[in-house]
Order: structure tokens, then C-alpha cells, then sequence
């Protein structure tokens, strides 16, 4: 069984937290297995700020036959975030208003307005209920503020690496690589390829987040002590960079990293505390030790804070990037968490038949 690739088209005007609208957007989506009778077997993915809906691609080791997600037994769906480069209307999309490409012109997005633009095609594909919604980084901020926005659709809440509010040191972070781009010259321009050369600096910035020290010594540390220049380290940074500016593009990158800056459940909700009052899915809040852009304590009050939730930590050296590549950790967290949820749920009969 392969994935699927699609796309869904919404042709009604569709407004904006900022009180902007869109004529109209399109998602592509990728789809993996197939609904049971009881169409309770859905699985929901929100990928990262660079993903996109081939959930495959990034989390391999999650999703396929004999995985944790295997599907013979779920129906698994992914759609490439609104403002994205992978088939969903962004940036370089054309504006069917001016039949020009949007370009700079495209609207701030917030992940509420992006989770808006998920929900619809939801409701395209009649889903009522999702046995579990997963994120992480981004797709993590996407996936708490959407079981927030439709608390009796997702039974299940996965909530990897992220955050309630978005704090004031990544976005500093973000700031930093939007300033690289905004030094490019050619961001001032309309063309595809606006931006393109202070996009690598911004990537290059970002991996210091995404990753820690201990990673970069194991991994780019020179073997011998005679070398002056042209270092591991250094060609690694330019290699990051030239890699994104391959497949992505600068204005998608400025405008999902200011939707990660907005993302704060608490606005007009009366503060995080009292936002996650509203969560009713059972959830599991999962952190990585050495996580520098979303911090442990991120996770651990997140779960505090939601009574009846579950927390797990992965252990890594890869910092943020952990959660994408300590799969064999998240799968056994995952799991444990459906079992003790089994383990208490027959409990819960037993005393009181």
C-alpha cells in the first residue's frame, strides 16, 4: 500500500485573524490506508515549519507496514500547511484577483487561520472524529491550538517538542533569520527566487537551534589538531543552507516562522491556563532533553497544567531535531501511552460493574 496525493480546492473567500481574507485556497494533502467501517481509525499529522504532507518523507520510521502507524489498520492524513511551498496556496501561488503571483503581497498567516484551512477539508472529507491528532515544532503549536478550536474532534492529542506560547527566545531566533533575508537584496523584488541567498543564512542560523552542542561535536568536530581554516562545521552551515534554498523559498519561510511568533493559545481565551481548560483530548506531551528552541519545561508545564495528560522524554543528542530522529523512543511513547490508557480504561469497568 502506497500514499496517496491530493488536493483540496475551497473556493469561497476565506478570512484572516487579521481581518484579510483569501479568494479562495487550495491544500495538498497525502492520505495513507484507509478508513474502517466505523471511521474511527484517523490519524491527523501537522508537519514542521519546512515539511510537507508526505509524512512518509520526514517520519519515516512512524508511518508503513509493521510501523506504529501501520496502514493495514489506520487512515492516516497530512496536508501541506496553508502559505506552504508543497502544493498548498502560498506565496508563489497566483492570486486569481490579479492572475499575478502573490508575492510579497500574500497575507500574514496565524495558526489559527492555518488549523481554519485544515478543519474545512475535514469536514470535506467527513470526518467527525480523529482517534489522534500529531505535531511536532510547528505542527505541534498547529495541533494544540486545533484541538483547542474543535475540543469534540480529537479524542487523542500527540503534542511533540512544542509549545502553548511561543517564547520570547525563539522568537528571537526567528527574528535573526528574517533579518538574513531581509539583508538579501533581492528581497525587495517580486520574482521566485526573492531572497533566495539570505534564506541559506537564515537556515543556517535556525540549525543552531534545531541542534545542540553535543550533536555538532560528535558529528562536525575535526579528527586531527593541525587544521586552520575551512573546518567541518563551517562547510556544514553552507551545505544546510544551500540544501533549503533547493526545495523551499524565502517568502514561505518569513510567513510560517511569523505564524510560529503568533501562536499563543491564550489570546482572547483568557490566558494559557484557562485556554487549556477547554482540551478535552486524552494527550501526551513529549519534550527532548537537550532541546534549545523548545525547552523541556515547555512540555513539562504543558502537562501540568492539563490534568490526566501524559508526558515522555526522549533522550538525545540532536536537540530539537531529536523528535525526528529518536523515532524508536517516540514510537515506545506513543505506544505506552495507548496501553495505559487501555490498562485504565478496563480498570475503570471492572470496578464498576
Amino acid at each position: 500500500m502506497s500514499t496517496q496525493q491530493h488536493t483540496f480546492h475551497y473556493q469561497q473567500e476565506f478570512s484572516l485573524e487579521s481581518g484579510l481574507t483569501l479568494p479562495g485556497f487550495q491544500l495538498a494533502y497525502t492520505t495513507y490506508g484507509q478508513l474502517n467501517r466505523k471511521r474511527d481509525n484517523v490519524i491527523w499529522v501537522c508537519h514542521a515549519l519546512t515539511g510537507n504532507s508526505d509524512f512518509t518523507e520526514w517520519w519515516s520510521s512512524l508511518f508503513g507496514e509493521g510501523k506504529l502507524y501501520d496502514p493495514e489498520d489506520w487512515f492516516i492524513v497530512c496536508a501541506n500547511t496553508l502559505g506552504g511551498c508543497y502544493g498548498s496556496t502560498g506565496p508563489l501561488s497566483v492570486n486569481p484577483n490579479t492572475l499575478q503571483p502573490y508575492f510579497h503581497s500574500f497575507p500574514q498567516l496565524t495558526n489559527r487561520d492555518i488549523v481554519g484551512a485544515f478543519d474545512l477539508l475535514r469536514q470535506e472529507l467527513g470526518l467527525q472524529q480523529v482517534h489522534t491528532l500529531i505535531g511536532g515544532s510547528l505542527g505541534g503549536q498547529q495541533a494544540l491550538e486545533w484541538a483547542l478550536q474543535k475540543p469534540d474532534v480529537f479524542e487523542r492529542l500527540v503534542h511533540v517538542a512544542s509549545n502553548a506560547r511561543h517564547s520570547a527566545w525563539g522568537i528571537a531566533f526567528n527574528e535573526s533569520q528574517r533579518m538574513a533575508i531581509r539583508q538579501d537584496p533581492s528581497w525587495a523584488n517580486d520574482s521566485e527566487t526573492a531572497g533566495q541567498q539570505g534564506l541559506k543564512t537564515a537556515r543556517a542560523i535556525a540549525m543552531l537551534s534545531y541542534r545542540h552542542y553535543t550533536s555538532y561535536e560528535l558529528t562536525q568536530q575535526e579528527p586531527g589538531n593541525s587544521i586552520t581554516d575551512n573546518y567541518r562545521a563551517a562547510s556544514y552551515q553552507v551545505y544546510q543552507g544551500e540544501k533549503l534554498a533547493g526545495r523551499f523559498n524565502a517568502y514561505t519561510y518569513w510567513l510560517l516562522s511569523k505564524a510560529m511568533d503568533s501562536h499563543n493559545i491564550g489570546r482572547n481565551r483568557g490566558g494559557v491556563e484557562k485556554a487549556l481548560h477547554h482540551l478535552k483530548a486524552k494527550t501526551l506531551f513529549v519534550g527532548v532533553d537537550t532541546d534549545l528552541l523548545f525547552p523541556v519545561e515547555e512540555q513539562r508545564f504543558l502537562h501540568e497544567q492539563v490534568p490526566g495528560s501524559a508526558f515522555a522524554l526522549l533522550r538525545s543528542n540532536y536537540g530539537h531535531d531529536g523528535f525526528l530522529v529518536e523515532t524508536d523512543q517516540l514510537t515506545k511513547a506513543i505506544r505506552k501511552f495507548y496501553q495505559s490508557e487501555t490498562i485504565n480504561e478496563l480498570y475503570y469497568e471492572q470496578q464498576t460493574v
